[in-house]
């Protein structure tokens, strides 16, 4: 094997794991197998029937390049302003071992900020999610591992935003990835680089590819505090049956920007009674049906609906209970 095929990083055992392969090929048979036919002719002669056989052919089947990444986010990465991890696959859709060189390049056309990416790490243990210490950080121009024919490995790319990120911005990174042995136009051979000393022609992906994953700036967060206030039937503020309980929630928004779709709910206590007609938001009484209101309370517990809120905004939401 070439250069191309060989890896010695001291992470390679480990991220072996990682990989993936399966019985079908995606290129077919696979790079470096040895294709062998001999003929045979008969004839009748004056000895009877005689047989030939001819030289026998061998062709060793050349390693095909190519290659196909796809983003694992269900959708996009939120930006909090911390650093954020985006998730890709790439899949060897070749026929034979091969590593890859990629590329993170954060400056993509319409994006309302551009991240810094902090660097591509590996999925060590092959379970999916970025664990710091554990899955490998490539380093400076240092390719993946080698991927089996249809194998795959998971990627991840570390990054930063920059200062003065508003709420819903949008952002985007590509990720391309190159096979070290090379890439061009399809059908362009690299003689002898394949495996066992074949040749590696370039597929029909150029053997290359690349993909977006796509962020979004949220920087609005909720903070919910709950508190109790306690009236007994003795003027006092004692715990006891008979007592009622004035539950408050406070629904704090922080950050920038607004989130949308808030919903406080809670769940009457075991023990306790709801009070009818006690609910209220920010002072306000609410119905207890299911109206054109905010919100509905029952036996079961209590549902206020704000929707959207914008950063710096309060909302205190009150109810009574019994004990029984």
């Amino acid at each position: 094997m070439t250069y191309a095929h060989i890896r010695t990083a001291a992470c390679s055992l480990a991220i072996a794991t990682a990989l993936v392969s399966t019985n079908a090929m995606a290129e077919g048979v696979p790079a470096g197998t040895l294709i062998e036919n001999t003929a045979t002719a008969s004839y009748t002669d004056g000895s009877g029937t005689q047989t030939v056989d001819s030289n026998t052919v061998t062709v060793k089947v050349d390693e095909l390049l190519d290659v196909a990444i796809a983003s694992q986010d269900a959708g996009a990465v939120a930006v909090s302003g911390g650093s954020v991890v985006l998730t890709f696959e790439i899949t060897n859709t070749g026929n034979g071992p091969e590593a890859y060189d990629l590329t993170a390049d954060p400056s993509v056309t319409g994006n309302d900020f551009d991240m810094t990416i902090d660097g591509i790490a590996v999925d060590t243990n092959g379970n999916g999610v970025y664990d710091p210490g554990v899955d490998a950080i490539l380093g400076a121009s240092e390719a993946t591992p080698e991927i089996l024919a249809d194998g795959t490995l998971t990627v991840f790319i570390l990054a930063t935003p920059p200062a003065g990120v508003t709420d819903g911005q949008t952002s985007e990174i590509n990720l391309l990835a190159e096979a070290v042995t090379g890439t061009g136009t399809p059908g362009t051979t690299f003689a002898g680089q394949g495996v066992d000393g074949s040749d590696a022609v370039v597929g029909t992906t150029g053997a290359d590819d690349e993909t977006n994953g796509a962020l979004i700036a949220s920087l609005a967060s909720l903070a919910l505090v709950k508190a109790a206030a306690i009236a007994d039937p003795f003027g006092g503020s004692e715990a006891v049956p008979g007592a009622v309980i004035t539950y408050t929630l406070t629904a704090t928004v922080a950050g920038s920007g607004s989130i949308s779709d808030l919903r406080v709910t809670d769940i009457i206590p075991t023990g306790t009674t709801y009070e009818a007609g006690t609910l209220a938001l920010d002072a306000a009484s609410l119905t207890d049906a299911d109206d054109a209101d905010a919100g509905k309370a029952g036996a079961s517990g209590i549902d206020v609906l704000i929707g959207s809120a914008a950063a710096g905004s309060n909302y205190t939401i009150t109810f009574n209970v019994k004990i029984d």
